[in-house]
């Protein structure tokens, strides 16, 4: 749904708690489905807490938890303009760096995508992309489960579900116990799975804007 509707939609239901300094949510893929609410104090922030977890807005329920960190709104009420510039300038230099990042993987990625067209099936698979007579990860055939790699250390099972759960026929997530950074998402039909695929792989996650490979399971 449009931003604005969805500012508008919340402001009606967490106004009740009481009064609200600023409601942000961005459009990026990479925060869609999140939205920070912003109270003056913490007893409305607690109270909201309480009752309306899982809440259902627009047939979903809501996840709710405490930001890490204190808002632009909070700190401008507080009278801090100090910390609101450096925050302003820490955030401008991430970004800068993060869309850095960014540049790199795509480079890399293109550059990957041009030996792969020049290269063979066979050769590839000699070169070590998969067992001899085993099909390359990135040639298998789609299926309803997605195999992802590279997740980023500090993104748990509910961080997965808000990337991945807004495709049609989300079904769960699941963890590799003792394997860091992978994960499989299932989706009720094949359809979710390669909507999913196409709109998430390459994706950079986390603080070090890791991208993710998101691949078919073998089946």
């Amino acid at each position: 749904m449009k931003i604005p509707d969805l500012i508008v939609a919340l402001r009606e239901i967490f106004e009740v708690f009481g009064t609200i300094l600023d409601v942000v949510a961005k459009k990026s893929l990479k925060r869609r489905g999140q939205a920070f609410i912003v109270y003056d104090n913490v007893d409305s922030a607690q109270e909201a807490m309480a009752d309306l977890q899982g809440f259902e807005l627009f047939d979903k329920p809501m996840q709710l938890q405490y930001a890490k960190s204190k808002s632009d709104a909070s700190i401008k009420a507080e009278g801090n303009e100090e910390e609101l510039e450096a925050r302003k300038k820490e955030r401008a230099a991430r970004k800068d760096k993060e869309q850095a990042a960014e540049d790199e993987a795509q480079k890399k990625r293109k550059a990957e995508d041009e030996d792969d067209d020049a290269a063979p099936v066979a050769k590839k698979v000699a070169k070590g992309a998969a067992p001899a007579g085993q099909v390359p990860d990135e040639y298998l055939p789609p299926n309803k489960i997605l195999f992802v790699r590279d997740v980023p250390d500090d993104y748990d099972m509910d961080n997965l579900k808000v990337i991945f759960g807004r495709f049609v026929g989300f079904k769960e997530v699941r963890t590799v116990p003792g394997r860091k950074g992978l994960a499989f998402i299932e989706y009720e039909a094949e359809e979710g799975a390669v909507q999913a695929k196409e709109r998430t792989s390459g994706m950079t996650l986390g603080a070090a804007a890791t991208p993710i490979r998101v691949t078919y399971q073998r089946q």
